[in-house]
Protein backbone atom coordinates (compact mmCIF):
# COMPACT_ATOMS: atom_id res chain seq x y z
CA UNK A 1 0.00 0.00 0.00
CA UNK A 2 1.39 3.55 -0.60
CA UNK A 3 -0.36 6.95 1.01
CA UNK A 4 0.84 9.95 -0.82
CA UNK A 5 0.77 13.40 1.10
CA UNK A 6 1.82 17.29 0.12
CA UNK A 7 -0.06 18.51 -2.58
CA UNK A 8 -1.76 21.84 -2.04
CA UNK A 9 -2.30 24.96 -3.86
CA UNK A 10 0.75 27.53 -4.36
CA UNK A 11 1.57 30.40 -6.97
CA UNK A 12 3.96 29.72 -10.04
CA UNK A 13 7.28 29.74 -9.14
CA UNK A 14 7.01 27.73 -5.38
CA UNK A 15 8.03 24.90 -4.44
CA UNK A 16 6.20 21.97 -3.10
CA UNK A 17 7.52 18.39 -1.72
CA UNK A 18 5.63 15.34 -2.09
CA UNK A 19 5.73 12.23 0.10
CA UNK A 20 4.98 8.52 -0.52
CA UNK A 21 5.11 5.77 2.02
CA UNK A 22 4.79 2.16 1.33
CA UNK A 23 4.17 0.02 4.17
CA UNK A 24 5.01 -3.38 3.42
CA UNK A 25 8.67 -4.68 1.93
CA UNK A 26 10.21 -2.52 -1.42
CA UNK A 27 12.53 -4.83 -2.52
CA UNK A 28 15.86 -4.44 -4.27
CA UNK A 29 13.96 -4.46 -7.95
CA UNK A 30 11.35 -2.44 -7.19
CA UNK A 31 11.10 0.85 -8.75
CA UNK A 32 9.03 3.82 -7.21
CA UNK A 33 7.79 6.42 -9.50
CA UNK A 34 5.26 9.37 -10.18
CA UNK A 35 2.89 10.13 -12.29
CA UNK A 36 0.46 12.95 -12.51
CA UNK A 37 -2.92 13.28 -14.50
CA UNK A 38 -5.47 15.68 -15.21
CA UNK A 39 -9.52 15.12 -16.03
CA UNK A 40 -9.91 13.57 -19.24
CA UNK A 41 -6.22 12.64 -19.74
CA UNK A 42 -4.18 9.75 -19.75
CA UNK A 43 -1.94 9.60 -16.62
CA UNK A 44 1.29 10.86 -17.33
CA UNK A 45 4.93 10.27 -15.93
CA UNK A 46 6.24 12.45 -13.76
CA UNK A 47 10.00 10.65 -12.20
CA UNK A 48 11.12 7.27 -10.86
CA UNK A 49 14.02 5.91 -9.14
CA UNK A 50 15.31 2.53 -8.42
CA UNK A 51 15.11 1.38 -4.92
CA UNK A 52 18.56 -0.26 -5.14
CA UNK A 53 20.24 2.42 -6.32
CA UNK A 54 20.77 6.05 -7.24
CA UNK A 55 19.21 5.43 -10.83
CA UNK A 56 16.72 8.44 -11.60
CA UNK A 57 14.60 8.78 -14.11
CA UNK A 58 12.78 12.18 -15.35
CA UNK A 59 10.61 13.06 -17.69
CA UNK A 60 11.95 15.90 -20.29
CA UNK A 61 9.18 18.42 -18.87
CA UNK A 62 10.49 18.20 -15.34
CA UNK A 63 14.16 18.14 -15.73
CA UNK A 64 15.64 20.71 -13.76
CA UNK A 65 12.63 21.25 -12.00
CA UNK A 66 11.83 17.84 -10.32
CA UNK A 67 14.18 15.66 -7.78
CA UNK A 68 12.87 12.36 -6.96
CA UNK A 69 14.74 10.86 -3.95
CA UNK A 70 14.20 8.04 -1.33
CA UNK A 71 14.57 7.45 2.48
CA UNK A 72 15.03 3.68 2.32
CA UNK A 73 14.91 3.42 6.29
CA UNK A 74 11.66 5.10 6.47
CA UNK A 75 10.55 3.54 2.98
CA UNK A 76 9.66 6.96 1.64
CA UNK A 77 9.81 8.71 -1.79
CA UNK A 78 10.02 12.38 -2.28
CA UNK A 79 9.34 14.54 -5.04
CA UNK A 80 10.83 17.75 -4.50
CA UNK A 81 8.76 20.18 -7.12
CA UNK A 82 10.64 23.62 -7.94
CA UNK A 83 9.56 26.63 -10.06
CA UNK A 84 5.95 25.15 -10.72
CA UNK A 85 4.22 26.11 -13.33
CA UNK A 86 0.93 26.36 -13.73
CA UNK A 87 0.69 23.44 -16.41
CA UNK A 88 2.15 21.28 -13.68
CA UNK A 89 -1.21 21.29 -12.10
CA UNK A 90 -2.71 17.87 -11.82
CA UNK A 91 -3.42 14.75 -9.24
CA UNK A 92 0.18 13.38 -8.78
CA UNK A 93 0.06 9.55 -7.67
CA UNK A 94 3.15 7.52 -6.54
CA UNK A 95 3.33 4.11 -7.69
CA UNK A 96 5.23 0.89 -7.69
CA UNK A 97 6.22 -1.15 -9.91
CA UNK A 98 9.03 -4.07 -10.89
CA UNK A 99 10.70 -2.42 -14.14
CA UNK A 100 11.40 1.56 -14.91
CA UNK A 101 8.79 2.18 -17.10
CA UNK A 102 7.18 5.07 -17.99
CA UNK A 103 3.94 3.67 -19.14
CA UNK A 104 1.60 4.12 -15.83
CA UNK A 105 0.35 -0.03 -17.19
CA UNK A 106 3.56 -1.14 -15.92
CA UNK A 107 2.94 -0.40 -12.39
CA UNK A 108 0.48 -2.57 -10.08
CA UNK A 109 0.21 -0.60 -6.76
CA UNK A 110 -0.88 3.09 -6.67
CA UNK A 111 -0.92 5.63 -4.15
CA UNK A 112 -4.02 7.66 -3.79
CA UNK A 113 -3.17 10.65 -5.49
CA UNK A 114 -2.76 14.03 -3.72
CA UNK A 115 -3.61 17.69 -5.58
CA UNK A 116 -1.04 19.85 -6.72
CA UNK A 117 -2.98 23.55 -8.13
CA UNK A 118 -0.56 26.08 -9.43
CA UNK A 119 -1.97 29.57 -10.26
CA UNK A 120 -0.74 31.71 -12.10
Amino acid sequence: QLQASGGGLVQAGASLRLACVASGRLYSSSVMAWFRQNPGKEREFVAATRWSDSRTYYADSVKGRFSISKNRAENTVYLQMNSLFPEDTAVYYCAKGSAYDTNFRAYNIWGQGTEVTVSS
